[in-house]
C-alpha cells in the first residue's frame, strides 16, 4: 500500500492488516538531520506521513518525544536525536496534521483527519445510523457497539469535542453537559 491508501482504510481495515515499515526506515542515514536541503525536505516529509500512518494503523492519538517507538531502530541500532524528532512534529503542526499538547513541546497530538473531516465522519456515522434527532453520549460515540470497527471507534476526547462544536457551528448538533464527562451528550439533527 501506499501511505496515501493507507491512511484513507477504513479503521477496521487498517487495524487487521500489518503495518510494514517502509525501506527507509532502516536505513541508518535516515535517523541523522540530513545537511543537503533537498534531502532533508525529503526524509522530513517520510518521516512526518510515517508517524501519522503508524499512529492510525495502531490508533494512537499522542507522541511523546521521549518515547514513541518509531524514534529507535533497535535492528539497525539508530535513534533519532531530539532536534529530529521535534523537527518532524513540528512539521505535522505546521501542516495541520497534529498539535502541541503541553508547553514543553514533549507531547503531541495526532490528527490523522482535519478537525472538519472528523465532523464530516460523524456526520456520516449519525446519518448512516440513523441517530438524526437522537442523543448520543460522548462515551457511546468512542466506545458504543455502533462506532466499532470505525474511524470513531476510541476518538480522542479533546478531538471529538471539536468536532461536535464544528457541527454546532453549522446548527446540525449541540452538546449537553451532564454532572460529569461520562454523561455528556450530543444531540444531533438530522
Amino acid at each position: 500500500l501506499k501511505w496515501t491508501e493507507q491512511q484513507h482504510q477504513p479503521a477496521a481495515a487498517a487495524a487487521s492488516s500489518a503495518f510494514s515499515l517502509p525501506h527507509f526506515y532502516n536505513y541508518p542515514p535516515y535517523f541523522t538531520l540530513q545537511p543537503v536541503r533537498a534531502t532533508r525536505e525529503r526524509q522530513v516529509r517520510l518521516w512526518a506521513d510515517l508517524i501519522v500512518a503508524y499512529c492510525r494503523q495502531h490508533r494512537m492519538w499522542v507522541v511523546s518525544t521521549d518515547d514513541f517507538p518509531l524514534f529507535h531502530n533497535v535492528a539497525i541500532e539508530r535513534k533519532l536525536t531530539f532536534e529530529a524528532r521535534q523537527l518532524f512534529l513540528d512539521t505535522l503542526v505546521a501542516e495541520g496534521r497534529a498539535e502541541w499538547t503541553d508547553r514543553s513541546r514533549t507531547r503531541c497530538l495526532i490528527l490523522w483527519k482535519a478537525i472538519a473531516d472528523w465532523a464530516d465522519t460523524l456526520l456520516h456515522f449519525v446519518r448512516e445510523n440513523g441517530f438524526g434527532d437522537s442523543v448520543l453520549t460522548l462515551q457511546e460515540i468512542r466506545s458504543g457497539d455502533d462506532t466499532r470497527g470505525t474511524d470513531l471507534e476510541g476518538i480522542d476526547d479533546a478531538v471529538l469535542r471539536r468536532a461536535v462544536r464544528v457541527l454546532e457551528g453549522k446548527g446540525l448538533a449541540t452538546l449537553f453537559k451532564g454532572s460529569s464527562s461520562d454523561d455528556e451528550g450530543v444531540k444531533f439533527f438530522a
